[in-house]
């Protein structure tokens, strides 16, 4: 899996989204109340505290969490919310290790159906139908996974030239159409305009 991804908007980081599993799967979990950008440039920030040019499910889902809640705490902090998404991001680690030997990409590899590749993210830590919906729209429309019914499971995020959400980022045009978008569903929605979300 290597792709060219726009998400966290920096090249290092994007880099390493485009080529880790895992690290897609952590920037999308770390994908709520904070810019986007920030959320997928997290697993990069991670990387390089850990020491390394790559997150590892095995390594992370062993450390003290108290250790790994300093990690993301460090100034500048990985996420508006430091501690409760230290934990989220190692309780999906180590689920991986539990369920798929640390191996992200084993959630989609020879995936037979979108519904059941759905059905995987949808039972990660942290992945509620909205966010498992979301990146299996990212699978398919950039990273080339497009198990038959793909876009049918991700329901509107699936669409072919939507501008919903991080699936449909690929460069400033499109990142400025999702956000057009956002701004409207939350006008609609009630909210206030500055208020954080995917």
């Amino acid at each position: 899996m290597t792709t060219r991804v726009c998400l966290a908007q920096q090249p290092e980081a994007d880099a390493l989204i485009g080529r880790s599993p895992l690290a897609a799967l952590v920037g999308m979990l770390l994908d709520q109340q904070v810019p986007m950008e920030r959320a997928f440039a997290g697993p990069y920030t991670i990387a390089r505290r850990l020491g390394g040019d790559d997150l590892d499910a095995h390594r992370i889902a062993a450390l003290d969490p108290e250790e790994f809640a300093a990690l993301f705490s460090a100034k500048p902090a990985v996420h508006r919310f430091p501690g409760s998404m230290a934990k989220r991001v190692q309780e999906l680690c180590r689920y991986l290790v539990e369920h798929h030997d640390g191996d992200a990409e084993a959630l989609w590899r020879d995936v037979p159906s979108g519904a059941e590749l759905f059905r995987r993210l949808h039972a990660l830590p942290g992945f509620g139908e909205q966010k498992a919906r979301i990146f299996l729209a990212l699978l398919g429309k950039q990273f080339g996974v497009t198990p038959e019914g793909w876009r049918e499971a991700a329901g509107p995020y699936g669409e072919e030239g939507a501008h919903r959400s991080v699936a449909d980022i690929t460069g400033p045009d499109s990142l400025a159409m999702v956000r057009e978008f956002k701004q409207r569903a939350k006008k609609a929605a009630g909210e206030s305009p500055g208020t954080p979300g995917r």
